[in-house]
């Protein structure tokens, strides 16, 4: 076992006070560069010094002795300690600590020059050479950012010499990013070193402790990089073993800078049944200008070995881009990237099983688009957008390449530009908006550009808006629409083969359609009082009533007919699958009702010093429509829809709920009959479809008290991560285990550092999220639930550095336990320890990690994980 290092003492003793030796009261004074014996020194400039006892010149030694709060200061050489002694005939300067009678040291030497920063217990330094001997030096080096500082290497050595002013030489050195420099919670053992500050470390024989205890990692040479800002370097893989493709190596590859705005990190997998995997990855940004990201994940997966049944070989990819314009760059035109593309099985088939929320994900979504304004009035907004949306369960992939939009402000031709507007004739106004697009709808593994259907829609709205009697607001509008196709579709009837036949006509083709509408609403309130002296002061009532009627005639110009087997005519239209659709053979002649209410409360506030009455939101919306068809033979009446919400204790419950109730009853096929549901043995109303959502959040705040002059701090929850990729913002799925990634997260401390036995006694802090979903579905008396689940997500803090916490939830459809995730994290101050545990279901597995949080010394660390068994 290697002996413990031990720190030498001082070889600069502070003079004794000389009896008869008055203190200068002279505090500042400046020594030139000739002393008394005439001879010549290499001083370029001159050295000012001060102390705060005193400050003694001996002609006989030729120094000059300073005691208590000494400072030396000479070009860009700054010195500071408890004792320094200047010797004025060889340039040189000691300097040492303060000892009491206790025999506690104080004042340690400080010394900078430059930028370079050394706190010693003692020091000798030549100002002609710029040579030093350092014992016991402590010095910070800032190496990038990172969290809370951790990113800085503390470099102490009990000898250093410094050759010059780029390169030193130490012994026995300690290499640590722990803040505790004195007695760290791990340390580099350095036996002898080179060390060029914000560049480098070049070490010999070196090995790791951890709390003074020499570990098995042990290195013959070393090289510790710090250079401040990006700098090229290797990353290391993991190494581990997957129960289905045999060892591997994980996440190693080479990391680039490029440039100042751009960097790249190209990874690989290697497993040792064949499987692969090659990642890249680029992150730019220029300030004021723009900022993205670029991912790309291409994998060869290897299932059994060749010669076996359960042998397969597939690949899957995924690309994800992400940038963004700063609005400062270009007010009138923007460019966004969001694109998330790849194969529908590559987050449940991934290599890297990490990101554990997002295998619950069903969809991949992306978007490209530039927006251009044009602002002379009329001002015109342009914008060219490319989308696609795939869905991972049902491989159906959809495509816009692109979609060109624009459209014009709106147009008042009857009055002035500026000023109010008043009646029906100064407020008609009208727009002018294009849609073109070029949609393909396939498979992923049937994607085809001759597939896609391109079609445009031109639309003109026009409208205006009065008041009638004071209260009642009407509005009376239409709108024409021109769209176009370039293929149409022909329908016929095929004697010899008994089936319909469909044929495509390309070219130009065009149909138009216009509708009217109208509507009036009002604005009823309702107070009810209680009195002053209540709990409850008064109870507010808010409806908005509305009633729409809407006109779209037929367009049955546009329809052409074939006779079927039977010898009846059958009426189509060429438009029918075309992009945006086929016009109406119906007419539609409807009137439309629905009912807006918000329901409030004003209560007395239970703090005795507030002077008005405190407002609660008892219903934030409750919502009813339905609409009756005069076109219609039967069945005039829509069902009514009914949705509404609110927010209730103290905002931390959400209820959501709509429903649907139909007045017509339904025949033994299911089918809606022109019959009251009443006049057929049921109810007034049928109930056909029901859905309710509660989400509930509480933590150990919710149940504490507020200090009057405690400003309440920022709460950073460490495990809140940002939801990507179509995953979630919340926990209630599962976190993900990529440990390594979450260590370069900003994260407030919570804890003072110094605490010796953090422990929270009964103020333990927790957080609890609850969230219920129950949808019902009787539009054919099926009478049964869609979904029902319950899921919760939960975190405690047994102490500042022990967290737990855990996802789960209840499916009572299927009666079965929804994904389960069991968290535990340890903070060990310069390491961070964490495991995540799936105890059973399709992504049963655990992962363990214990690791340095500095990005410097990333590399030391351990993780193990299981993987899923496929």
């Amino acid at each position: 076992m290697a002996l413990p290092i031990q720190a030498p003492t001082d070889t600069i003793m502070a003079p004794l006070l000389l009896t008869g030796i008055q203190n200068d009261s002279i505090k500042n004074d400046t020594l030139e560069a000739t002393p008394n014996n005439g001879k010549k020194t290499l001083l370029l400039d001159k050295i000012n010094y001060k102390a705060k006892d005193y400050v003694r010149l001996s002609q006989k030694e030729q120094k000059i002795y300073l005691y208590n709060e000494a400072e030396i200061y000479y070009q860009d050489t700054e010195l500071k300690a408890g004792v320094i002694v200047l010797d004025y005939v060889k340039n040189e300067v000691y300097a040492g600590r303060m000892k009491d009678s206790l025999g506690n040291y104080s004042q340690l030497p400080y010394f900078k020059q430059a930028d370079n920063e050394v706190q010693p217990d003692s020091i000798r330094f030549n100002f002609d050479t710029k040579k030093a001997l350092i014992f016991n030096s402590r010095t910070e080096q800032q190496a990038g950012a990172g969290q809370l500082g951790s990113d800085n290497m503390n470099v102490y050595a009990e000898i250093t010499k410094k050759e010059n002013d780029s390169v030193y030489f130490m012994s026995e050195a300690k290499l640590t990013t722990s803040q505790d420099t004195v007695n760290p919670d791990y340390y580099i053992r350095v036996r002898k070193a080179k060390f060029v500050p914000k560049k480098k470390v070049i070490a010999g024989l070196s090995n790791l402790y951890i709390a003074d205890v020499p570990t098995p990692i042990a290195l013959p040479f070393a090289y510790f990089p710090l250079s401040v800002g990006r700098t090229a370097g290797v990353q290391i893989p993991t190494f581990g073993n997957d129960p289905t493709r045999g060892y591997f190596l994980q996440n190693g590859g080479y990391y680039i800078p490029i440039g100042d705005v751009a960097d790249l990190l190209v990874t690989a997998d290697l497993y040792t049944n064949g499987s692969y995997g090659l990642k890249g990855q680029s992150i730019y940004a220029k300030r004021y200008r723009y900022r993205g990201n670029v991912n790309f994940r291409y994998e060869n997966l290897v299932t059994s070995q060749k010669g076996f049944s359960d042998y397969s070989n597939s690949q899957i990819y995924n690309i994800q881009i992400s940038h963004s314009q700063d609005a400062k760059a270009s007010p009138n035109s923007t460019f966004s990237a969001s694109v998330n593309l790849g194969s529908s099985s590559y987050y449940k088939s991934s290599l890297l099983q990490q990101n554990l929320p997002l295998t619950q994900s069903n969809s991949l979504n992306s978007s490209i688009s530039y927006s251009k304004t044009f602002p002379e009035y009329p001002s015109v907004n342009m914008s060219l957008t490319a989308s696609h949306s795939q869905n991972t369960n049902t491989d159906v992939v959809n495509i816009t390449l692109p979609t060109f939009q624009s459209s014009m402000e709106r147009i008042f031709p009857f009055a002035k530009r500026e000023g109010i507007k008043k009646g029906a004739l100064q407020n008609i106004n009208f727009q002018y908006d294009v849609n073109y697009r070029n949609s393909i709808t396939t498979t992923g593994e049937e994607f085809s550009l001759s597939d896609a259907i391109m079609g445009a829609r031109h639309r003109i709205p026009i409208s205006t808006n009065f008041k009638v009697a004071k209260f009642f607001s009407v509005s009376m509008g239409g709108s024409y629409e021109d769209i176009w196709a370039w293929e149409t579709y022909n329908k016929s009837y095929d004697a010899a083969t008994e089936e319909v036949v469909t044929d495509s006509i390309a070219g130009f083709d065009r149909y138009n359609k216009y509708n009217l509408s109208a509507s009036v609403g009002t604005t009823v309130y309702g107070t009810f009082n209680f009195g002053e002296d209540k709990k409850v002061q008064a109870i507010r009532h808010v409806m908005r009533p509305s009633l729409s009627y809407g006109y779209t005639p037929s367009f049955e110009q546009f329809y052409d007919e074939y006779l079927d087997a039977n010898g009846e005519v059958v009426q189509f239209t060429r438009f029918t699958g075309t992009l945006n659709g086929a016009p109406s053979l119906s007419k539609s002649n409807s009137l439309s009702f629905s009912l807006a209410n918000t329901l409030e409360a004003k209560v007395t506030d239970k703090d005795s010093t507030a002077t008005e009455a405190k407002k609660v939101s008892l219903l934030s919306n409750f919502n009813i429509s339905t609409g009756y068809n005069f076109e219609s033979d039967s069945l005039k009446l829509s069902p009514l829809s009914i949705n509404g919400g609110t927010n209730i204790l103290d905002n931390k419950m959400s209820v959501n709920f709509s429903a649907g109730l139909d007045p017509y009853a339904i025949d033994n096929n299911g089918s809606r009959i022109n019959v009251w549901n009443k006049d057929n043995g049921g109810s007034l109303l049928r109930l056909t479809r029901a859905n309710v959502n509660v989400g509930y959040s509480i933590d150990s705040k919710t149940f504490g008290r507020k200090k009057e002059d405690e400003e309440e701090e920022e709460d950073i929850n460490e495990y809140d991560y940002v939801a990507q990729s179509g995953g979630r913002d919340d926990d209630l799925f599962g976190q993900a285990d990529d440990f390594y990634q979450d260590r370069g997260r900003d994260v407030k401390e919570k804890m003072d550092e110094d605490v010796e036995n953090p422990i929270y006694g009964t103020k333990i802090p927790w957080d609890l999220r609850l969230a219920y979903s129950a949808s019902y579905s009787n539009s054919a008396r099926q009478n049964e639930f869609s979904s029902h689940s319950l899921m919760f997500s939960g975190n405690i803090e047994l102490s500042p550095r022990w967290k737990v916490g855990g996802s789960s939830g209840y499916d009572f459809k299927n009666q079965g336990f929804t994904l389960t995730q069991l968290r535990l994290e340890r903070d060990l101050k310069s390491f961070t320890l964490r495991f995540n545990w799936t105890p059973f279901g399709t992504y049963e597995r655990w992962y363990f990690f214990i690791g340095i949080k500095s990005s410097l010394l990333s590399d030391l660390k351990w993780e193990n994980r299981s993987q899923i068994s496929r």
